[in-house]
């Protein structure tokens, strides 16, 4: 089983998670559309939308980088229409774009905050909404939200709870699009990892090199992902996925090639509930 000839549509997919995700489709030999808002440099973070479709096509897949403000409604249907012009559908859309301010609620301005929610669960919406039309014609149609799973408690919220609404808006998406379109076969699910990733958040944001040190590589939520792509749509919808937990389900059992530098137990990621951690055989210090 493979993701060859497949057509995914990533939102803000030219580093990190949605790289990873788009690299291991293109090892299959898949199509992907890179929509994201990086054409340019910049100069705090890696890559753009260039440099991921020529990773992408090195890979072994098809590439298409669309120049993608997902707030902008009429640029995200252009772009899901150059998917379809260029690759002749849609059967994948990733919702990986996301803003990020852990600021409580006096330390958040307005504007940061309409930027959150405009990326995150605004542009989760509208780029699940221009997809849909084409994933109702794929044989099996996946929506992935990078969103995590509803656990509705107060220390989630307090420290910020502008992020924790505009995260859990995107979550919120899965719970409602998956009961909206089981009659039409799409699966629409969530992936969560149940440790901190190493990407450029982490290392600007959440803890730098100390927190990047106890943190796995992207590769095991583009593992992850790729797992859940191949699960038929009509069965598996509608599910909070924890990554580790997705690969204990393929029969993986050696999470070391994910982690190879740490040296003790890995940063629990955000928002993810106490059982979870209860029940992985992993050693994760859950710091929240």
């Amino acid at each position: 089983m493979s993701l060859k000839g497949k057509t995914l549509f990533i939102s803000g997919g030219s580093r990190g998670i949605g790289l990873a995700i788009a690299l291991r489709a293109a090892r299959d030999g898949a199509n992907v559309t890179i929509a994201a808002k990086t054409a340019e440099p910049h100069p705090k973070l890696p890559g753009t939308i260039h440099t991921a479709a020529e990773e992408i096509e090195r890979a072994g897949g098809k590439a298409l980088p669309v120049l993608c403000d997902i707030r902008d409604e009429a640029q995200v249907a252009g772009a899901v229409a150059k998917t379809v012009e260029r690759f002749g559908g849609v059967d994948i859309c990733v919702n990986n774009a996301s803003a990020i301010q852990l600021t409580g609620t006096l330390e958040t301005d307005m504007k940061r905050y309409d930027l959150m929610h405009q990326i995150n669960t605004r542009g989760t919406f509208l780029v699940s909404k221009m997809c849909i039309p084409h994933l109702k014609l794929a044989k099996n149609p996946h929506i992935l939200n990078l969103a995590p799973p509803l656990d509705m408690k107060a220390k989630w919220f307090k420290n910020h709870v502008a992020y924790t609404m505009a995260k859990f808006g995107m979550s919120m998406c899965t719970l409602g699009m998956s009961a909206e379109f089981a009659g039409a076969g799409i699966a629409v699910n969530s992936l969560w990892p149940i440790s901190t990733i190493d990407t450029a958040a982490v290392r600007n944001l959440l803890g730098g090199a100390t927190v990047a040190a106890m943190s796995r590589s992207p590769d095991i939520m583009a593992d992850a992902a790729h797992a859940i792509f191949l699960r038929p749509s009509r069965e598996a919808t509608g599910n909070f996925y924890i990554d580790e937990e997705v690969l204990r389900a393929e029969g993986v059992t050696d999470f070391s090639v994910y982690a190879p530098g740490a040296k003790g137990p890995l940063a629990g990621d955000f928002f993810v509930p106490d059982e979870v951690f209860d029940r992985t055989e992993t050693e994760i210090r859950n710091i929240y």
